[in-house]
């Protein structure tokens, strides 16, 4: 996800899809420790999607 569609979406919203992507990430973990997935990058995008999500959870909640 892009920052600013981040930035758009309501404090619920964020915790919804934050929830989503954990879960997608620990499935994706999960397969590519079985055997390799197709594109392993993939992974690395998830990750920094999740941080995104939680950094902009801990900044409305600081405001």
């Amino acid at each position: 996800m892009k920052q600013s569609e981040i930035i758009s979406l309501s404090t619920a919203e964020l915790q919804e899809k934050l929830s989503q992507l954990r879960k997608t990430y620990t499935d994706l973990k999960m397969a590519h420790a079985i055997s390799p997935i197709q594109n392993p990058l993939q992974i690395r995008g998830v990750r920094r999607s999740v941080a995104r999500l939680a950094t902009e959870i801990s900044k409305r909640e600081l405001q």
